[in-house]
């Protein structure tokens, strides 16, 4: 018994030694775009809302626990672990001041029930938020002027409506075309749209090719202004080369939309488009009433892909009934909208865009809602604030079909 006690005080006595000694620590790297779901061996991006160059890790550090069991007090080790999560650091600031976002706009050429709306909806956000008439291509509000008129910013996930629109010119997919992502993993278009997948986008990506990606991106107004004669509008840009293999290739491309600067009002034209069946109008900003009083819309060009504009509307139509989009319907249901979110970060800013369209009582209206900041500024959150824009313009009654006046041809009275 003396024996015993003796070699278990000798193993205590060494166990204490290891635990004042070793300290294990486990580090594992995130790829920053692998939010995954895995199908055997395939991890599939779910989601566009990434953080770009994140380097978001989890520490595992490990202890020696002594823990007595058994009959005759045996002692055993037991390995504890405590993580610690490490996520990018954000330096950009997503709120700023009203009364700063609006100013030097020019508003007296905006229809004022939808700036209100906009400027209501925006509130301290820092961003910009545009309403267009997809008809004609008038800018009918935009607020924070300075940023909707800047070199613009990565697209992030809005890029794969130019993507998903190739595939479908191409052939490659129809909205029903299950692809092979890996294993048994299979995708639509629809749900691919719905959940913005990031996998199924880069395996598109790749089938196309960079060069018929970039022709049709640029057939799509990237690459080249988007507006009329609007004074301080600059150029968003698309690359003439493809990123290099190591940075993720023409699937990185055409998932993030890495390397290519977009405008909100490139982003406008397109939803436009897509919106109106192909009609890539010139944005024009009236300045004055005697603007809108004499406002004739100018074609840029017509596309031909209204045969393929029911599949893009079920899958833009799915991100806000379930998807990404989602957060929209907190605010507003009242009618139909349909479009895609899209999030990611450069250098500690963070961007979060929504570009969409509704079907209202009057017609068809679009909306670009774009963030920079922080945290919390993300993809979804822009889709939030459309939602209240749509909520404030029905609280105004702006939706109501306005009833004109009829005169009597043989009185002459009304």
């Amino acid at each position: 018994m003396v024996k015993s006690s003796r070699f278990v005080a000798f193993c205590l006595f060494v166990l204490a030694l290891v635990i004042g000694r070793e300290t294990a620590f486990a580090k594992v790297v995130h790829h920053p775009h692998a939010v995954a779901k895995t199908k055997g061996h395939v991890a599939a991006t779910k989601t566009s809302h990434r953080v770009a160059r994140a380097s978001t890790a989890k520490a595992a550090t490990a202890k020696v626990a002594v823990v007595r069991s058994g009959r005759r007090g045996a002692v055993k080790t037991k390995l504890a672990v405590r993580r610690t999560r490490y996520t990018e650091r954000f330096t950009g600031n997503s709120f700023a001041d009203i009364d700063n976002l609006t100013l030097g706009d020019v508003t007296q050429g905006e229809d004022p029930v939808v700036r209100a709306a906009a400027i209501e909806a925006l509130g301290n956000m820092n961003g910009t938020a545009l309403a267009i008439d997809p008809s004609s291509g008038r800018i009918l509000a935009m607020v924070n002027q300075k940023l909707a008129l800047s070199p613009g910013a990565e697209p992030c996930s809005t890029i794969k409506l130019s993507v998903a629109l190739a595939a479908l010119e191409e052939g490659i997919v129809t909205r029903d075309t299950p692809v092979n992502l890996g294993g048994h993993y299979h995708l639509t278009l629809t749900e691919a749209l719905a959940h913005s997948n990031n996998l199924y986008f880069e395996t598109l990506g790749r089938s196309l090719g960079f060069e018929r990606v970039k022709h049709y991106a640029n057939q799509f107004g990237l690459g080249e202004l988007a507006g009329y004669n609007i004074q301080g509008e600059q150029l968003g840009t698309y690359p003439d080369h493809e990123l290099p293999a190591s940075a993720g290739g023409v699937g990185r491309m055409c998932s993030f939309g890495e390397s290519v600067s977009m405008t909100p009002l490139q982003l406008g034209a397109m939803v436009a488009a897509i919106a109106n069946g192909g009609t890539l109008y010139y944005l024009q900003h009236p300045q004055t009433p005697e603007d809108i009083a004499s406002f004739n819309p100018k074609v840029k060009r017509i596309l031909d892909i209204a045969p393929l504009l029911p599949d893009m509307h079920v899958g833009m139509a799915a991100a806000v009934q379930y998807g990404t989009a989602r957060s929209l319907k907190a605010n507003f249901t009242e009618f139909p909208v349909m479009g895609k979110t899209g999030t990611c970060s450069n250098n500690g800013v963070r961007y979060g865009w929504f570009g969409s369209f509704a079907d209202t009582p009057t017609g068809r209206i679009v909306t670009v809602i774009f963030l920079e900041g922080g945290r919390p500024t993300f993809g979804p959150k822009a889709a939030e604030l459309t939602g209240q824009f749509y909520r404030g313009m029905w609280e105004r009654a702006y939706f109501q079909p306005k009833v004109q006046a009829v005169t009597d041809t043989t009185t002459g009275t009304r």
